[in-house]
């Protein structure tokens, strides 16, 4: 299928591995141009490189801070200068898993780590929307895709709760401003997800039970086990990337202010 994505501008703020870099690659095979935001320059580099040699598409590397209102606006200007324009906008930077003060009990939180996690993700979300708004608009074409998580609607980890119940609300309300201008503002809940951080984790845990990374793997998706899902295996990156080059694509155009949920069929609760 032609997603008509041929051409098209990208923007991935935090791009430099996980669900940032999957759909990284994935619009990059479908013959986007990107430049790749985080942080850090040296893995923004080699993502960079490693999707251009896969893709033959241009990916560049910017290192920015999202944190920082004046470096986020100076990079989305530069990218956009550095594409010739601008057509999406994925905001998927963040730190994993929210605080790693907040996912026990209140009095574990640590505020300053908290107001960071919200800072990063919500606010950051906010700073590069706002900076990319005008060149969508001048292009006459945009998507907005937010990639929050499925930790907003499971009682335990209150700042990734807190970050990404409050994307959706975003989501929402930037669609509703946007879409007369030609602008689509859609949200993607990812679960549990594989990433280059599993097969670490997975060895640790191996190295502390004795057992396998395979065992551990099909413990964590027996029927009964608590990551379960209704498919029994763990959602790869690339699957959430798949979703987000729909939601950028032409067909998607009726999609705006809408939440995806590619988790497997994880939880047993109905959302109508």
């Amino acid at each position: 299928m032609d997603f008509g994505l041929a051409g098209k501008k990208a923007l991935v703020a935090g791009g430099s591995r996980g669900i940032g870099k999957a759909i990284a690659l994935e619009l990059a095979r479908e013959g986007v141009d990107v430049v790749l935001t985080a942080r850090s320059i040296g893995p923004l580099e080699e993502a960079a490189k490693e999707i251009a040699g896969e893709t033959g598409s241009t990916v560049s590397a910017m290192a920015c801070d999202a944190t920082d209102r004046t470096a986020v606006e100076a990079t989305v200007d530069a990218a956009a200068e550095t594409l010739g324009g601008l057509n999406i906008l994925i905001n998927s930077a963040s730190a994993p898993g929210g605080s790693p003060n907040a996912i026990g009990r209140i009095d574990t939180i640590v505020d300053e780590d908290f107001l960071n996690d919200f800072d990063t993700k919500y606010m950051g979300a906010l700073r590069f929307t706002r900076a990319a708004i005008p060149h969508l608009k001048k292009a006459g074409w945009g998507r907005v895709i937010n990639i929050s998580g499925t930790n907003s609607r499971t009682p335990g980890n209150l700042s990734g709760g807190a970050r990404n119940t409050s994307l959706v609300h975003f989501t929402r309300t930037l669609a509703m401003q946007l879409g007369r201008d030609g602008i689509t503002v859609n949200c993607i809940h990812p679960g549990m997800t594989r990433t280059e951080r599993t097969a670490v984790q997975l060895a640790e845990r191996s190295k502390k039970t004795g057992r396998s990374p395979e065992e551990l793997q099909a413990q964590d998706y027996a029927e009964d086990a608590p990551r379960t899902n209704s498919i029994g295996r763990m959602v790869d990156a690339s699957e959430v990337a798949y979703v987000a080059v729909f939601l950028a694509s032409k067909q998607a155009s009726a999609m705006n202010g809408e939440l995806l949920v590619p988790n497997g069929g994880a939880g047993k609760s109905v959302y109508y």
